[in-house]
């Protein structure tokens, strides 16, 4: 089978799979745009150049598969973990924050969770319950779509605007717009930005900080890519410059911290929720009436919402990233230079794209420095639609997920440089290159 693939072939595997065909690959979510993509590779024998699943493309690290191998030999496999946390998670959360974020969170106000996932899940469904009034997440978009998707489940209300449109002191008058309305509980945002790589400033997070005290919002800070703006010169323990964070100008504030990225765990599920100690041990009556207890936001988020999801995270998997913390800390594992391959593979696949007329769609941060290259990037064709340029490139063999489905306001397509190979740089620009010579004098059906 060869390039461009057979129309036919992939239409069909797109109404296999519910579709009626692949023009609505722009509309569907990450998990099944995988799902179709398989089965076009597998009907096909042709490789997809996969651009699509956010998947670490680097080896676990070793020193977490020692100590959860040690920690199931140990028999810890078959008995529950503490709901809150094993001691050297919590510990080690505490350790790892201060040392690569420069705060100070306690370690009673470190919790382990099933992934980032439950994380976010878990505290949308605690933060709806603290306020009837406050019934609405905010998003900065572009986001992780299934953050949103989340809140439907859920049937928390969602509102959103993109950052894009709102740099620097433009953030602060967009935030009252929203936040003086009395219905936002929370702002959700990562940084760097999923699926942007957009960084926010420190008067960005400032901003926020002090809006988010002002109106009384929790701030979530997802930092799943914690220290991979590689920009700058980051990685020593304990040595600035740190990550950037809110909770440097705000008590009002969640950080999640996930293994997946930064140690290449994602297949294992782990991840720590920190919470700011004056948030952790706030009462809040509400959620204390719908639960007869004191209302306290950590105990109701850990007895009540988590052991709802799970009885507490993987027993030997916590012992995984416990160790991987300590071994940061210690200047044993310098995972940041480890994940700095990801922004060697963007680099090159940008290169790629821009010599083959793609152009980067979030090109520029805040201080008009060109945004860095990292896990994720944006890339556009013309001013084709990201569901447009999805339908076209899916016949070539490369697959990528349409930025609407992120709430971004710009048009193109997420990828992700984490599952491209050596050998298929040449690949890429012979695909590209021949979709170029293809579309470049037509326009989008």
């Amino acid at each position: 089978m060869s390039i461009p693939l057979n129309k036919h072939l992939v239409d069909q595997k797109c109404t296999d799979f519910g579709l009626r065909n692949a023009y609505e690959l722009g509309n569907i979510n990450i998990r099944q745009l995988v799902g179709v993509v398989k089965e076009i590779e597998q009907a096909s024998g042709e490789e997809f150049v996969h651009m699509e699943l956010g998947e670490p493309g680097l080896a676990s690290e070793s020193i977490g598969i020692e100590a959860e191998h040690q920690a199931l030999l140990s028999g810890k496999g078959a008995k529950y973990p503490v709901i809150t946390g094993i001691p050297e998670i919590k510990h080690w959360g505490s350790e790892f924050i201060k040392a690569f974020v420069n705060l100070d969170i306690p370690e009673d106000c470190i919790v382990p969770t099933v992934g980032s996932m439950q994380g976010t899940f878990a505290l949308n469904m605690t933060i709806s319950q603290l306020d009837d009034k406050r019934d609405t997440v905010l998003f900065v978009d572009p986001c992780f779509p299934v953050q949103k998707q989340q809140c439907r489940v859920i049937g928390v209300k969602i509102d959103a605007f993109d950052l894009v449109n709102h740099r620097g002191a433009a953030l602060e008058e967009e935030l009252e717009r929203h936040f003086k309305t009395g219905r936002i509980g929370a702002i959700l945002f990562s940084n760097p930005n999923n699926p942007s790589w957009m960084c926010l400033t420190e008067e960005e997070l400032q901003i926020i900080g002090r809006l988010a005290t002002k109106y009384d919002v929790i701030v979530i800070e997802d930092l799943a890519y914690l220290n991979m703006d590689f920009r700058e010169k980051r990685g020593l323990p304990y040595c600035p410059p740190y990550q950037p964070s809110v909770g440097r100008y705000t008590n009002n504030c969640v950080h999640l911290i996930s293994s997946s990225k930064i140690f290449s765990y994602a297949g294992q599920r782990i991840a720590i929720v920190a919470m700011n100690p004056m948030l952790a041990h706030r009462k809040f009556p509400y959620i204390g009436k719908r639960y007869n207890n004191d209302g306290e936001f950590l105990r109701n988020f850990v007895y009540i919402v988590l052991y709802s999801l799970s009885s507490g995270a993987t027993h030997s998997v916590q012992f995984a990233m416990a160790a991987m913390m300590q071994a940061a800390c210690e200047g044993r594992l310098n995972f940041v230079e480890h994940t700095r391959e990801y922004a060697r593979r963007a680099e090159k696949i940008k290169a790629i794209m821009q010599k083959n007329g793609f152009h980067v769609v979030y090109d520029k941060d805040a201080d008009e420095r060109r945004v860095g290259d990292g896990f994720f990037f944006t890339f556009g064709y013309k001013d084709w639609t990201g569901s447009q340029l999805l339908n076209k490139l899916i016949y070539y063999g490369v697959s990528a997920i349409a930025l609407s489905s992120t709430g971004a306001s710009r048009e193109g397509l997420r990828g992700c440089s984490s599952a491209i190979r050596d050998n298929q740089y040449e690949e890429l620009d012979r695909r590209l290159a021949m979709f170029n010579e293809h579309y470049k004098n037509v326009k989008p059906e």
